[in-house]
């Protein structure tokens, strides 16, 4: 063999030796898979938390049910605010429940209803006025230790008169007359017509006051009397003496 022939075979064989080489590395470097590993498989199990918001292992989510109570919120929420439907029977408003704690008319201390004012726990005069003519002032005082309502108008009884006189209807009040303990209250009488158109006048000695309830009262009237006639008119309770006398 000569030596040219002796390199050309040994570098074949070098050669055939470098692609074997080659052929082994790729083997060792691919997974079997067509995939090329970088080095040593990571076979730690990352604990990092996907970026949404998960369950808790064993945890189950309970959706709210209608008309309850549900909070929304907590750390990350809206700042942990809830949100409660009303409950059947609740309150509103004044805090009373519907139907129960309410009371009409004027009530006095601690939510007592005021009594009714009647002669019992009250001072009634009867007192002749000069202007308007023909008028007597009904004057009525809270002699008690409760707050009572002057309801309604004054049931005046002359004499010994069988009927009462009517009561005026434009002199009816916007609130009921409320008298605490000292205090008075006022109607006002037209006894007779000033032109002297009135018929059947007499002279009444003796007068009764009757309430809306409870026991009448019966103040004095003058000496001499008082005259009286068809057109005897009487006025609501009044809280002021001018309104009693305005008619």
């Amino acid at each position: 063999m000569s030596a040219r022939t002796a390199r050309t075979a040994r570098t074949r064989f070098l050669a055939a030796t470098a692609v074997a080489l080659a052929a082994l590395t790729l083997t060792a470097c691919n997974d079997g898979n067509g995939v090329r590993g970088e080095g040593p498989a990571d076979t730690s199990v990352s604990s990092a938390q996907p970026s949404g918001p998960t369950a808790d292992a064993g945890s189950t989510a309970k959706p709210a049910d209608n008309g309850t109570a549900s909070s929304t919120g907590g750390s990350g929420g809206s700042g942990g605010s809830k949100s409660t439907s009303p409950a059947v029977g609740s309150t509103q408003g004044s805090g009373k429940k519907n139907g129960t704690g309410s009371k009409t008319g004027s009530t006095g201390q601690a939510g007592t209803r005021n009594v009714v004012c009647d002669g019992s726990t009250t001072k009634a005069t009867a007192t002749a006025v000069s202007r308007p003519l023909n008028h007597l002032l009904l004057t009525v005082t809270n002699t008690g230790t409760r707050n009572c309502d002057l309801t309604g108008y004054p049931i005046a009884r002359f004499a010994e008169a069988q009927a009462v006189p009517p009561v005026a209807e434009e002199t009816h009040p916007q609130a009921v007359v409320t008298l605490a303990p000292g205090e008075s209250g006022y109607a006002g009488v037209l006894l007779s017509a000033a032109d002297g158109s009135g018929g059947n006048g007499y002279t009444a000695k003796t007068l009764e006051i009757g309430f809306d309830k409870g026991r009448s009262a019966t103040p004095a009237l003058p000496a001499k009397g008082v005259y009286i006639d068809d057109k005897l008119t009487v006025t609501y309770w009044q809280q002021g003496l001018d309104d009693a006398l305005a008619y």
